[in-house]
C-alpha cells in the first residue's frame, strides 16, 4: 500500500529512523561481524510502519535487533534494490508489488525462502509459488478517491468508473502519479490496460490528457499536497478533488482527524480499482540471511498481520485475520478490482510506461 503512500499522516514507530548506507558499513573486524549477525535490516519504501510494541515482540522472540532503511517511494526503492543486487543494503526487502515484481525477479534481487505460515495465504496471492523468492504480505486496491465536500458543493455526482474520468464534467479535477516512479501511478495505468485492452488504453489516456489530468512524481505529493480532500492537501492548498490513491485511504482521514468525523470526508470510485499485492523477500547476498528468514516468518505472523491494517492501511494476506472496525466501516470494498497476469506485466511494462510518458507527461 506502500507507499503504502497510504496515509495522510502515517505514524512511524519511534526509534525506527532510516539508517544510512554509510552507517551500515562503518564497523570492521570481528565486532562488526558479530554486530551484523545480531542485527537484521529491513529495506523498504517510505510508508512501512508498524507498532513499536509489535516490532519489540519480534526482537524479544528472535534476539535480533531490527533496523529499518527507507528508500523512497516503491518504484524508487525497487530501483535501489536492483542497483545494489548482490551487495544489498539489508537482509529483507519489503514493498515490491505485482506491478514491479517481474523486474526484481528478473534481476535476481531475491534468494529463495519459503516462509513459515505461507500455506495460510490464498494461492492467487502467492505470486512466486514455484520458487518462493518473495512472500506476499498485504493486499489492497489502487482506486480514485474523491473529495466529498467539493462534489456536494458543486452539486455534481462524483465519478464512479474509468469512463467517467474522461467526461468534460471532471475536466482539470484529477491528479495521478508518474508511472515510472510510483506504484499507485503504475497500478492506475495497468487498470486502464485491463479495462480497455492493449489498443484502447492509449486512446483513453489521450482523453484524460485532453481532460486536464495532472501528473506528479509520487503518491505523497499527489495525496498530501494536490488532493483537496486530504488533511495534508487542505493545509497545502490542494485544488484537485480527484486523486489516485487506495480504497483504504478514507479510514486514514477519519483516524487522524480531530475531532473525529462521523463519516469519512473522502470517498472511493470503486469502478476505477486495480488490485495490488505487496511482497517481501530475502535479499540475495544478505549479511544476515538467518535473521532475514526470521523476519519474513514474523511478517506473516498473526502479531504483524493484525497490526498492519491501521498502520499501513492495507489488508492482511493470511486467511482469517480480523480487520479493525474503523477499517471496515470507512474503507471501500471493491470486489470488481481489475488485475493483470504478472507475466503480461513483465512482458509489456517498460513499453507501456514509455508510451504512457509520451501521452501523459508534458
Amino acid at each position: 500500500m506502500t507507499a503504502r503512500r497510504r496515509a495522510a499522516a502515517v505514524i512511524v514507530a519511534a526509534g525506527l529512523a532510516a539508517t544510512s548506507l554509510a552507517a551500515c558499513g562503518d564497523d570492521s573486524g570481528a565486532d562488526a561481524g558479530s554486530s551484523r549477525r545480531k542485527t537484521v535490516t529491513l529495506v523498504s519504501h517510505d510508508s512501512f510502519a508498524a507498532s513499536k510494541s509489535v516490532l519489540k515482540k519480534f526482537e524479544q522472540k528472535t534476539g535480533y535487533h531490527l533496523k529499518v532503511l527507507k528508500s523512497g517511494d516503491a518504484g524508487q526503492a525497487v530501483n535501489q534494490a536492483v542497483l545494489t543486487k548482490g551487495h544489498p543494503q539489508g537482509d529483507v526487502f519489503f514493498g515490491v508489488d505485482n506491478t514491479l515484481l517481474s523486474r526484481a525477479l528478473n534481476e535476481g534481487v531475491f534468494a529463495s525462502y519459503e516462509a513459515k505460515g505461507l500455506s495460510a495465504v490464498p494461492a492467487d496471492l502467492r505470486l512466486d509459488d514455484a520458487r518462493h523468492r518473495v512472500t506476499p504480505i498485504d493486499t489492497g486496491d489502487i482506486c480514485v478517491n474523491y473529495d466529498k465536500k467539493y462534489f456536494a458543493d458543486k452539486k455534481l455526482d462524483p465519478p464512479r468508473t474509468l469512463d467517467d474520468l474522461a467526461d468534460p464534467a471532471y475536466k482539470n479535477l484529477l491528479v495521478t502519479e508518474n508511472t515510472a516512479t510510483s506504484s499507485p501511478g503504475l497500478g492506475f495505468l495497468l487498470g486502464s490496460v485491463a479495462r480497455y485492452g492493449e489498443q484502447g488504453w492509449q486512446t483513453y489516456w489521450k482523453k484524460l490528457r485532453h481532460n486536464g489530468v495532472k501528473v506528479v512524481d509520487s503518491w505523497e505529493q499527489a495525496y498530501n499536497e494536490e488532493f483537496s480532500g486530504s488533511a495534508g492537501g487542505r493545509k497545502a492548498g490542494g485544488d484537485r478533488p480527484l486523486v489516485v490513491s487506495y480504497a483504504s485511504s478514507p479510514p486514514v482521514e477519519v483516524l487522524y482527524a480531530d475531532p473525529r468525523p462521523k463519516e469519512a470526508p473522502t470517498g472511493v470510485a470503486t469502478g476505477t480499482c486495480f488490485r495490488q499485492t505487496e511482497c517481501a523477500g530475502l535479499l540475495d547476498g544478505a549479511p544476515n540471511p538467518e535473521g532475514g528468514k526470521a523476519l519474513l516468518d514474523f511478517l506473516l505472523s498473526g502479531t504483524f498481520q493484525r497490526d498492519m491494517p491501521l498502520q499501513m492501511f492495507v489488508k492482511p494476506v493470511v486467511k482469517g485475520t480480523p480487520l479493525p472496525d474503523l477499517f471496515t466501516r470507512y474503507g471501500a470494498s471493491s470486489d470488481g478490482a481489475r488485475t493483470l497476469a504478472p507475466e503480461k506485466i513483465a512482458e509489456h511494462r517498460e513499453d507501456w510506461i514509455n508510451t504512457w510518458t509520451s501521452l501523459a507527461v508534458k
